[in-house]
This record gives structure tokens, sequence and C-alpha cells, in this order.
């Protein structure tokens, strides 16, 4: 699953880890028996799209692998209006459904013990068709003026039990058939191709699909509507990208997009892509994107992209999600890991990966260098008393939803790439190979990735590696060096790097220290101890650590190696620029050195050519101008940004120049973003001026200035503006588009338009997908007190479409942003008072983020004068 950047919250507390065995089924957590396992479901399904409910029957075949007397499996919000039992010597028996709706389960108890076996259980029940995107949901959208509806799945990680009785863990793997009858104007998609179809009476008809692989639920799909597919073949594989009527011109590249990968991938794992057919769905709904084997589901904004009107940003993120996803059918379908305590292995791998191939089809991306910006992020969260191991326990249905979050996406991506890195490619990629093709079709934990990789490299894999996934947070290591007798000699010292005043926890890690000098080659030192001390032949050449920025690790270097590097700093590798501007910032917040050194080292990138190295600055200096809100050093810092970023926008100027290059475009609105930010009057005039065109002639503004001219009148607008930016968010025909109106208007500054854009979170013009996400952005906008205000007056009508995760999530969100401690209190007793334990988690995480930053605040401001004067 791939989730936009602002789902990957952290959610769970830090919980310790323990070293793990191979993949065993029996010693598999879980709540389910494991004395029954099924084999393959064949299931028909009968939507009713007017009324949102469906009824079902399905075939379990099922294998008895100990006697027992009861059945146990996973059912939620259903009922059962047949159930039956029958196999070799066994008269059909009728048995009596017992649900327990805490538990999530359905039981059928016998009246004696079931002798080990194979049986068939058959199920008759109905169920409902969900608003939110849990299990079956409807999503309605427009279609030119007519209103139109369509039908999808998405069941990670516990909601295939919304659908159809399963046993919904990881671990029981099993076949799936299925028939679905729909509208005879629908197409139906599922993970297999279609067999059969059959018209029926009443307008409908019924599409019957072949079987699939042995897969856990959470895997299984189902689209149907009024689509259109867009198909191509390789490596003898049927490529399909699926789009709703009237959108089947965005789906192209898309589709070349979905070639390139399988042919990579299916090289890369040494493990052919095993399905008939991959089609990729894009619908205008859901978040992010699901890897369903055959059947990936996306929200259309991941998936369609036009060039005449898409921005760059667009393209790149459609191939980076379907990089991400198809890597999936490998990490995550094929193998699959054994419980949700090892989630990395399915999304870690999947980012790593994913970022891998498209840093091989686009290099002039530079997206392994935009990973080492949003790296810094992770660090940052994992500098924390509330972070997590990237193997956590789960041991509910909540806590499963929990762990998508920023440590298992990130720090397991980074992770990867440091490791991989140590290793070397072409072991690396031996041992993966040898992982896919002992486990496929079946489970993992990481001891079984372990293994792999440390057969192939000969290195203690094992031994390095759990240090890494097994304990939470992240070492600084601190460097001095002298030169003795014409050698140099390097004192490397570990501890934890904390950023929020929690005491330092006594861990250490197996760092592979990479050590070299400027234009020099690097090699790798292992640093296992508190410190050690390391020689080097010669003292020429200015010593840098991690020169390719590869570490999960802060560096601090003492003050003379530090100076000499600032000194070149402008002239250093992409990678090592981006690497010193994040560490020097982290030493800022953490009090290990004065703000002025930061300000000083970044006023020399105004030339700065790389994209990836101002989004590591700015959003250094936007965090700081944040946290100066509501004094008068924002105004002064303001000033700095201002004459930073100014000489590059004026050498870039307003118009897009002929063969110029994407970083280029994307600077140039990412520089005008930011004086807009700063209150740069000419900037917010010209980007009014480039609406009233676009409101005439919608072409006259290129696709790489959208984002930035509407965010930009949306914080400025007037009420005339802001209805004419609600009016296009209502009629807009596809996803982005709608998202990008509807994320204008909630930046507004004008508290009165504000509690307008508050009002559209109860209503249903918009899809709940993105009117869950007006009170969060309304606060970020500085409105935290008015958006909590409204939350807690309207709790039970926002929480009514909200499923539990979703709700959980919710009240934290909107004071995420806070840069007051007070903020964190009132909201952990709320949460406390109103939600369950488990919301709690994510409470206390945002709370802990609120009063890291009421101490960064209180820390820096008073640093930004004296700075700023000390420059001059």
């Amino acid at each position: 699953m791939r989730l936009p950047l602002t789902a990957l919250a952290l959610s769970l507390a830090a919980v310790g880890a323990h070293a793990e065995a191979p993949f065993s089924f029996a010693a598999t957590p879980g709540k389910l028996p494991k004395d029954v396992v099924p084999i393959q479901y064949t299931a028909h399904l009968v939507p009713d799209v007017a009324k949102n409910t469906f009824s079902g029957s399905e075939s379990v075949e099922i294998e008895v692998r100990k006697a027992t007397s009861t059945i146990m499996l996973n059912a939620l919000n259903m009922e059962f209006d047949a159930a039956s039992l029958s196999g070799k010597g066994l008269a059909e028996m009728k048995l009596e459904p017992v649900q327990d709706k805490e538990a999530q389960t359905v039981s059928f108890r016998l009246a004696k013990p079931l002798a080990p076996g194979k049986y068939t259980l058959a199920l008759k029940f109905r169920g409902v068709v969900n608003r939110e995107p849990r299990g079956l949901f409807y999503l309605k959208y427009k279609n030119g003026a007519d209103d139109k509806s369509l039908l999808a799945t998405t069941m990670e990680p516990t909601d295939a039990r919304r659908l159809l009785p399963t046993w919904d863990e990881p671990a029981f793997r099993a076949k799936f058939k299925l028939t679905v009858d729909v509208p005879a104007s629908f197409k139906a998609f599922s993970n297999t191709p279609a067999e059969k179809q059959e018209t029926l009476p009443n307008g409908l008809q019924r599409v019957s699909f072949g079987v699939t692989p042995k897969m856990p639920s959470y895997l299984f799909v189902l689209v149907a509507g009024e689509m259109a597919r867009n198909v191509a073949t390789q490596d003898g594989v049927e490529i399909g990208v699926v789009s709703t009527i009237g959108k089947e011109g965005s789906t192209q590249f898309a589709l070349d997009a979905s070639k390139d990968l399988l042919r990579y991938y299916n090289n890369y794992f040494g493990v052919p892509y095993p399905l008939a057919k991959l089609d990729q769905i894009a619908i205008p709904g859901m978040n992010g994107a699901m890897e369903n084997w055959g059947g990936i589901v996306y929200n259309e904004a991941t998936l369609l992209y036009d060039a005449k009107k898409n921005p760059d940003s667009t393209k790149q993120t459609v191939f980076a999600v379907t990089a991400h996803e198809v890597a999936h059918q490998w990490f995550g379908n094929l193998v699959t890991m054994a419980w949700w305590d090892n989630l990395w292995l399915n999304e870690g791998f999947a980012s790593w990966t994913g970022t891998k191939a498209t840093a091989h089809f686009h290099p002039e991306w530079s997206v392994q260098l935009e990973a080492m910006v949003e790296r810094e992020g992770v660090m940052n969260l994992d500098s924390r008393a509330t972070t997590h191991p990237i193997q956590t326990k789960v041991e509910n249905e909540e806590q499963a939803n929990s762990v998508f979050d920023a440590i298992t996406y990130g720090k397991g991506q980074a992770f990867l790439h440091m490791l991989e890195a140590y290793l070397g490619e072409d072991a690396f990629r031996k041992g993966i190979r040898s992982y896919m093709a002992k486990h496929k079709y079946s489970n993992t934990t990481t001891a079984d990735l372990w293994a792999a990789l440390e057969k192939a490299s000969g290195k203690p894999v094992a031994k390095l590696a759990s240090d890494w996934t097994t304990q939470a947070g992240v070492p600084v290591v601190k460097v001095s060096q002298s030169c003795e007798k014409g050698q140099r000699k390097i004192t490397l010292t570990q501890q934890p790097f904390v950023l929020d005043g929690s005491p330092v926890p006594q861990r250490l890690w197996h760092i592979p220290v990479a050590i070299g000098t400027v234009g020099g080659k690097a090699d790798y030192t292992m640093l296992s101890a508190a410190s050690t001390t390391v020689t080097r032949a010669g003292c020429d050449g200015q010593l840098i650590i991690d020169p390719d920025a590869v570490g999960y690790y802060r560096v601090q270097y003492d003050d003379a190696s530090f100076n000499a590097l600032a000194a070149m700093a402008t002239r250093l590798p992409d990678a090592s620029r981006v690497k010193l501007l994040g560490d020097a910032w982290a030493m800022v917040v953490s009090e290990r050195i004065p703000l002025a050194r930061y300000l000083t080292l970044a006023s020399q990138f105004k030339d700065e050519p790389r994209l990836a190295v101002w989004g590591a600055m700015l959003s250094n200096l936007g965090n700081l101008y944040n946290l100066a809100q509501g004094t008068p050093e924002r105004a002064k810092l303001g000033e700095y940004i201002a004459k930073l970023v100014l000489p590059k926008f004026q050498a870039l100027g307003w118009e897009e120049k002929p063969g110029e290059s994407v970083e280029n475009r994307q600077l140039r609105t990412a520089l005008a973003s930011v004086l807009a930010r700063t209150g740069d009057q000419k900037v917010i005039a010209e980007a009014r001026a480039r609406f009233q065109r676009y409101l005439a002639d919608p072409s006259s503004l290129p696709p790489s200035s959208l984002g930035f001219v509407m965010s930009v009148v949306g914080r400025y607008a007037d009420e005339a503006t802001y209805d004419t930016l609600k009016g296009l968010a209502l009629k807009a025909q596809s996803v982005e588009e709608r998202n990008r109106f509807a994320r204008s208007l909630s930046m507004a500054i004008d508290p009165k338009l504000s509690e307008r854009t508050l009002q559209i979170a109860l209503s249903t013009e918009l899809p709940i997908q993105l009117t869950s996400m007006m009170l969060p952005n309304v606060a970020a906008a500085e409105h935290v007190d008015q958006a909590w205000a409204f939350a807690v007056q309207h709790r039970e009508a926002l929480l009514k479409n909200q499923d539990s995760v979703a709700g959980n999530r919710m009240y934290p969100a909107i004071v995420s942003t806070s840069v007051d401690a007070a903020d964190a209190d009132k909201m952990e007793a709320y949460v406390k008072e109103h939600f369950s334990a488990d919301a709690l988690v994510d409470a206390k995480r945002v709370g802990n983020g609120i009063r890291v930053r009421a101490k960064q605040r209180a820390l820096l401001v008073p640093q930004v004068a004296p700075a700023l004067g000390g420059m001059n």
C-alpha cells in the first residue's frame, strides 16, 4: 500500500522487539486457531448499488489439520442466513453461527470433534457497502453533468472480513474464485481475468473470474463501474490501465511505465510475475493505492497523467506510486510477511525497490536525492520517545492499521538503502533473488531475509541488521580528527540522538560508517562499540563521513572539521550537501550548535541548482518561520528567507523556457511559493493576475504553475475569490483538480473564510477522503483554535462517516502543527476521555511533537535577531 505522506504518521509508542525465528505457520501470531485452514474460497456476490448493501454465498474448501469441535474465521458487520458443513463420509450438517463483534470472528461449534481431513463450509450472508474505503465501498463521482457511482474494495490490513467470511490473517493463504452480479453497464475487475460473462434479467450481468494463486485475503479485489481499459502486453502478461469512461486519454503514461516496471522487476527478482494479467485501476477516491495481486487500485490522481493538464509532479508521482505498487507483486504478494509486526518486509521493501526502479528509468528526477530529504523527517520522528522499532508488536486490528507509518515505510527504506550500500549491489541482489525463489507463495519473517542476505554476502547480516529493526531510534556519530606522524587519526563515538529532552537510552548499533575525503574514495569501518579510533594513511584532503549520504545516522563533526566542510559546502557533491545541511539543522535543534552557524551555512546556497537541496534548506527554514509566528522575529526571518531565495528566483524568471529541465520548472514555483509565504506583495499580485487569466482561459497557465497559483490565491483569498475556488472544486472532473481547489480553500488566512471551509467537513458535497482533511488543513493555516473548537462542537457528526482508525487520528491531526504545549495537553485529555486506548497512542505521539516544537520555539526564536545581526 502506498499512502500519501500526510498519512504516514508515526503511530505506535516505543515497544521493544526481539530477534525472531524463521517463518513457522504454527508459531505465527494471530487470533484464529490454526487447526483449520482454508484451501479455496468460491464466492458469489450480489451488490445492490441503489441500497448500498450486498448479499453473498461462498463455498470454502477447508482442511482440518487437527481434530476440533470449533471452526472459527473472521467476519464483521454481517448477517448470516445459512451455514452448513459437508465432506467425505459426512452428511451435510447445518451450523449455527456465533458472532463475536469485538473479536471480529464467527464460530461454528460442532456436537463432536471433526476428524482431520478436507471438508466444505457453505455460507450465505449479507452486509453493507461502505462510504469509507474499508471492505466493499462505493464512490460517487461526476462524468460531465451526470452523477455516477462505482464499487471498489480495500482489504488491507483486516477488512476482507467485511465482504467475505475469511481467515483474514496473512499467514492463511488460500485460492479465491469469484462470481459477481453487477449492472449490465458496468465492467468488473478482480485479481484474475474474467472467464465468463452472462446476461441476467433486470439489467444485470454475471461475471465469473478465474482462480487466483494461494494468497492472503487482504489481496482480494473487486472493482466494478462504467470503466474503460487501455491494454498492452509485456513478457507474456496482459497489462491494463483502467479508468472511468472519458479519462482513457490519461492512461498511456501509466501503461508504458507498467510495461517498463514489469520487465525490470522480472529481471531484478529473478522470478517472473506469475499471473496472467496485471490491471492498474484508477478510481476517483480512496487514499494512496493498494497492491491487490493482479488488480492494483489507485486514487486516480496517482495513476492518470495528461501532459497538457498535469504538472511534472503528477508524472513523477504516477511513476513512483506505480513502481511501489508493482514491486509489491513480489514483496508482499508472492512472498508475504507472516504477521503485521513484519509489515516492513512489504512496505519498506516496496518503498526501497520503487525508488531504485524510478531512479533507473528517470535519473533526471534525482529521486534518491529526494529520498534523502524525506529521510530527514523520518529521523526527526525517530529521535523522540514516541518512536517505535521497525518491527513492532501488533496484537489487534487497530494496531495493525497503525503500523502503516513513516517508520515502517521511510525508516525501512532508508535502512535497506544503507544495507545495500554496505553489502554491495550484486551481493544484495543475489540474496533477494534467493529469498524470492525459496519463499514464493509463502510467508516469511525478517529472519528469513537476513539468512538469504547473509549467505549471499558472506557478512554477518543478522547481527548487524537486528539492531536497526528491533530497537527504536537513530544514532548520532560524533567525529573528531587529528594528524599524527603523517596519519589521520579519527575517533568515532555513537549515542542515541534525542530531540525531545527525554532520557538518552543506553543503546548501541552496528553502524557501517563510510569514511572518506571530499572528492576521494571512501571505505567502511564498523562502529559497534560506544567509541572507536581508526587511522588512515596521510592527512591530505578534507575528511567527510558518509559522503554518499546513505547512512541512517546523524553526524556531528568537531568544530574544525565542520568549519572546513562548511567552507566548501557549495562544492560538495549533491548528496553530501543534503547530508551536511540536514545534520547541521539537527545539531541546532538538539542544542549542539547555535542557530547562527546554520544560517551562515545556508546563506552560501543562493545559487544552488538542485531542487532537493533547496527542499532540505527551505523545510528547515520554513519550520523556523512557523515557530516564530506571533513574534517580531518572524518578519526578520522572512526578510532573510526572501533575500536567500530571490536571486535564484530572478535568475529563473517567471516564464518557462524552451528545453528547460523539469527541475528548474519545479524550482521556480517552489521559490515563488516561499516568497509568497513570506509576504512578497509582487509575487502575490502576480499569482492573482495569473489566476484571473486562468479563469478566462485555463490553457494560459502552464501545468507547472497550477499548484503555486491556486495555493497563493487561496491563502490570500477574499470572499469572491473563495466562492470561485469552491465552484471550481465542485465542478472539477478529475480528482487532482478537485483536490487542488479544495486544498486552496483550506489555506485561507481570513478566519471568516476558514469557518466556511470547516463547514465543508460536515457536508457531502465532496468525498469523505477530502472532507476529513479539511480540519487539519485549516488548522495548519494558523487557525488551530478555530478548527479545534469546531471539531469539539461537531464531534458526533464528524465521526459518523469515519472508520475507527481515521477517527482516532482526526483530533490529534487538528493540533499537529501547533507550537503551544497547552494544545498538546488539551488534545491528549480530550482523546483520553472520548476515544479508545489505541487512539491515545497516536495522541501522545502528536502531543510529543507539539512539545518538541514548543521547546524549539523557546530555544530558537530568541536566537534569530542576534544570528541575523551577526551576519550583516
